[in-house]
């Protein structure tokens, strides 16, 4: 909530709304704009690499699990014992450290226990995750589960470099996380739309009944 005093916000000059939007929608795009960034050119090439598939079917998926993985992590943060356990978890083990080797990271992702990342993230959605991703890009199987293990420790990398960046507790984490699942659905590609509807399209915060019922539609 923005501080206006007492003022309405008729009564408060536009140049310090224009100020305050301007910091809103700067942290609301920072995660999801900033993944993308990390992982385009070379690093979508290497990952496309090791996963067997051409680029532009791994730009796709990327697209795509990125706000996955995102809606995720919201989920988690949306009770205040599960954002305390992110927030200390990222102060711990992810400072994004990770991201200054993401090379080396792609090239063995079993070394930044990428599947135990996952696990704790998705729980047991993990299989309706890849299924969601193979669909919606043309990966296999198997290959959504690789790029999953992969992008898994990069976002936890990149979410807990922004946290001490901003200086965020657990509670400004969870509200960051909220914006966050919004606009990267919102910035999904429209040939992605599938995928997105997978994740909590009651939005009642938990995904599962939602790919359940998506996946129940398809066979």
């Amino acid at each position: 909530m923005f501080n206006l005093g007492t003022r309405s916000a008729a009564e408060v000059p536009i140049s310090i709304l224009n100020s305050q939007f301007s910091i809103l929608n700067f942290h609301t795009m920072a995660l999801f704009d900033g993944l993308v960034q990390q992982l385009s050119g070379p690093v979508a090439s290497m990952i496309s690499k090791q996963l067997g598939a051409d680029d532009n079917t791994t730009q796709q998926a990327i697209a795509g699990a990125l706000p996955l993985l995102i809606s995720a992590l919201s989920k988690n943060a949306s009770t205040d014992d599960g954002a305390n356990a992110l927030s200390n978890a990222l102060d711990k083990d992810h400072d994004g450290g990770i991201l200054d080797n993401l090379m080396g990271l792609i090239s063995n992702p079993q070394a930044s226990a990428g599947a135990g990342i996952l696990g704790h993230l998705l729980g047991g959605n993990q299989g309706l995750a890849q299924q969601g991703v193979s669909q919606a890009s043309g990966l296999n199987m198997a290959q959504a589960g690789q790029l999953l293990i992969t992008l898994a420790p990069i976002v936890m990398g990149f979410l807990g470099k922004h946290k001490q960046e901003q200086g965020m507790d657990a509670s400004t984490l969870a509200g960051f996380l909220g914006g966050q699942q919004q606009q990267a659905q919102s910035a999904t590609p429209s040939g992605l739309g599938m995928l997105m509807n997978l994740v909590d399209m009651n939005h009642d915060g938990s995904p599962v009944d939602d790919v359940l019922g998506m996946l129940g539609k398809f066979f």
